[in-house]
C-alpha cells in the first residue's frame, strides 16, 4: 500500500516564502515539464537549500522557490513526512490534491542521473500520525496511519527484500556479526533483533522520533541510530571495520570449512592474509578446506538466480533418475526471493520411496555425479533422525537429517549459452550446494527451517516456546500441554497451530 501524501495547495491561502532572493527556473532550462520541485527549508538550512536548488536547476528541473499550486514533489531533509504535514499545518496551508513527499536524497539521485528516477520505499516519507485536525478545515483528514502495535517476533512482522533502513541494518549486522566472532552472544542477539525489526518496517527512520514504540530498540541501539542520523555514520562500526580481527576473521571465515575456533588460532599464529596461511607448511587442512581454497574465487562470488535455476535443474534430473516421485524444493535465501545468494540449498523428499531408498538416494546422486564430471566435493553426514525424539529446545539447533555438503561444477553453457560471457575461458564455475534429504510425512518442518531466515527461525521457535508452550523444529512441533506431537502436511497447518497468520517465503528476510 502506497504511503500517505501531503496534498496539492489551494489557492485560497497565503503561501510562505522561503528565500525570495532565488530565481525560478526560465522555461527554456526546464527539461522536465511535468514535475515541479520544492524543497523544504526546515532543517535543511538556507545555504544547503539554495546550493540544492541551483544544482537541479542546471540539470532541467523545475525548482519553485515558493510553495505553490503546481508543485507535485515536496523535497525535505531529515524531516518525516508526519514532520511535513506539520509544518503545512502551522504554516496554516489549506491542502487540496496530493504531491509526493519525499526524502532528498531522491533529488540528489535525480541530480546525479541527470534526470528524474524511480521513487522506491526508502525516498518517501511516510505519514505514520493522525494529522486531521477540526479546527483547521483546510487540512486534509489523513487516514490515521499509526504504527500498530510492532511485535517483537520476526514471525509476526512481514519483511520483505524491500529494505527502508539499510543504512542503520547494515550497521548492525556489522556489529551483531563481529559479536558472534568474539562469540559474544548476548549483543550479537541484541543486534540482531534490532537490525531485524528496523528491515521490516514500511517507512525511513528520520529523527529518533521514528522509533518510539519499536521493540528490540534498547539504550544502546538508540545511540547507534542517533548517531547515524546525525553523522551518517557509527564510530563503532567504523572501529570495527577498521579492527585487525574483526578482519582477519571475515577474511578466514570465508573459506569453506572454516569456522571460528580455526579462525581464532591463524589469528593467534600471527595469520592476516590467506596466501600466508596457504604457504605455511606447519599448517595441516582438512578435506572441506582445502577444498575452500581450491576454488576459493569461485565460492566467494555471489551465485546467481540463473545459476541456482541452473544447478536446480540438475539436481531434479539426477534425483528423479532414482526417485521419479520425489519432491525437490529449492529453499534458503532463493525462496525466499533474493537474486543472489553464497550458496543453493535443496530440501528433497519422497512420498513413495522405502527408508532404504531415502538412505541410499544422496549417495546414488554423488556417485552419478562423479562419473559425469560434476562433483568437486561432498561430505555426506548419515541421518541420526529418530521419529520419537521432542524437539530440540535450541532455537539455533541443527536438524538430523540426512543432508550432503558439497561443491557442485557447473558447466556455464547451462546458464549462458554465449561463450563471450565466460571469464577467462573458464567453461565451468564451482558452486556451494547443500542437499537434505527428509521423510516425507516431516517435509512441512523441514521445508520450513530450511527457508529461512535465520532470525525469523529463531523467533518462530522462540515464538512456540514462551508464547504457546511448544517446541518446534526442523522435524516436529510437540504441545507441552496435551504432551502430543502436531502433525502438519503443509507451513501453513504449522502457522495455524501456532495461532499465527501465514507468512509467505518472500515475507520472511528478517
Amino acid at each position: 500500500m502506497d504511503p500517505p501524501r501531503a496534498s496539492h495547495l489551494s489557492p485560497r491561502k497565503k503561501r510562505p516564502r522561503q528565500t525570495g532572493a532565488l530565481m525560478a527556473s526560465s522555461p527554456q532550462d526546464i527539461k522536465f515539464q511535468d514535475l515541479v520541485v520544492f524543497i523544504l527549508e526546515k532543517k535543511m538550512g538556507t545555504t544547503r537549500r539554495a546550493f540544492l536548488m541551483e544544482l537541479a536547476r542546471r540539470k532541467g528541473f523545475r525548482v519553485e522557490n515558493e510553495l505553490s499550486d503546481s508543485v507535485t514533489h515536496i523535497v525535505a531533509e531529515n524531516n518525516s513526512g508526519s514532520d511535513v504535514l506539520e509544518w503545512l499545518q502551522v504554516q496554516k496551508i489549506q491542502v487540496s490534491s496530493q504531491p509526493e513527499l519525499l526524502d532528498v536524497s531522491w533529488l540528489i539521485e535525480c541530480i546525479g542521473a541527470g534526470k528524474p528516477v524511480e521513487m522506491t520505499g526508502k525516498h518517501q516519507l511516510v505519514v505514520r500520525r493522525d494529522y486531521s485536525d477540526s479546527t483547521n478545515p483546510g487540512l486534509p483528514k489523513t487516514p490515521p496511519t499509526a504504527i500498530q502495535k510492532i511485535s517483537q517476533y520476526a514471525c509476526q512482522r512481514r519483511t520483505t527484500l524491500n529494505n527502508c533502513n539499510q543504512i542503520f541494518t547494515d550497521a548492525f549486522d556489522i556489529l551483531a556479526e563481529n559479536c558472534e566472532f568474539r562469540e559474544n552472544e548476548d549483543s550479537c542477539v541484541t543486534f540482531m533483533r534490532a537490525a531485524s525489526v528496523l528491515k521490516s518496517l514500511p517507512f525511513t527512520i528520520i529523527s529518533m522520533k521514528d522509533t518510539e514504540g519499536i521493540p528490540c530498540l534498547g539504550s544502546k541501539v538508540k545511540c547507534i541510530i542517533e548517531e547515524i542520523i546525525e553523522d551518517g555514520e557509527s564510530s563503532e562500526v567504523k572501529a570495527v571495520l577498521n579492527d585487525e580481527r574483526y578482519q582477519s576473521f571475515k577474511l578466514f571465515t570465508s573459506v569453506f570449512g572454516v569456522g571460528l575456533k580455526t579462525s581464532e588460532k591463524w589469528f593467534r599464529m600471527g595469520f592476516r592474509t590467506l596466501s600466508k596461511v596457504r604457504s605455511d607448511e606447519s599448517l595441516k587442512f582438512t578435506r572441506m578446506q582445502r577444498a575452500g581454497f581450491l576454488y576459493y574465487e569461485d565460492l566467494v562470488s555471489c551465485v546467481t538466480r540463473a545459476e541456482a535455476e541452473a544447478v536446480s535443474a540438475l539436481v531434479k534430473e539426477a534425483v528423479w533418475a532414482f526417485l521419479p516421485d520425489a519432491f525437490v524444493t529449492m529453499t534458503g535465501g532463493f525462496r525466499r526471493g533474493k537474486k543472489m545468494g553464497h550458496d543453493v540449498d535443496f530440501l528433497i523428499t519422497s512420498p513413495g520411496s522405502t527408508e532404504d531408498e531415502e538412505q541410499q538416494l544422496l549417495q546414488k546422486v554423488m556417485n552419478l555425479w562423479e562419473k559425469k564430471g560434476l562433483l568437486l566435493y561432498y561430505d555426506l553426514v548419515e541421518s541420526t533422525f529418530e521419529k520419537l525424539r521432542l524437539p530440540s529446545r535450541k532455537v539455533d539447533a541443527l536438524d538430523h537429517f540426512q543432508k550432503c555438503f558439497l561443491i557442485f561444477k557447473l558447466p556455464l553453457q547451462r546458464v549462458d549459452s554465449d561463450q563471450s560471457s565466460w571469464q577467462g575461458g573458464k567453461t565451468w564455475k564451482a558452486i556451494r550446494v547443500d542437499l537434505v534429504m527428509c521423510p516425507y510425512e516431516r517435509r512441512a518442518f523441514a521445508l520450513l527451517g530450511w527457508t529461512g531466515s535465520r532470525q525469523f527461525e529463531r523467533d518462530l521457535r522462540r515464538y512456540a516456546t514462551h508464547e504457546r508452550k511448544m517446541i518446534l523444529d526442523n522435524h516436529a512441533l510437540y504441545d507441552k500441554t496435551k504432551r502430543i506431537f502436531l502433525k502438519a502436511e503443509s507451513e501453513e497447518e504449522i502457522f495455524a497451530h501456532l495461532g499465527l497468520d501465514y507468512i509467505e517465503p518472500w515475507e520472511r528476510n528478517a
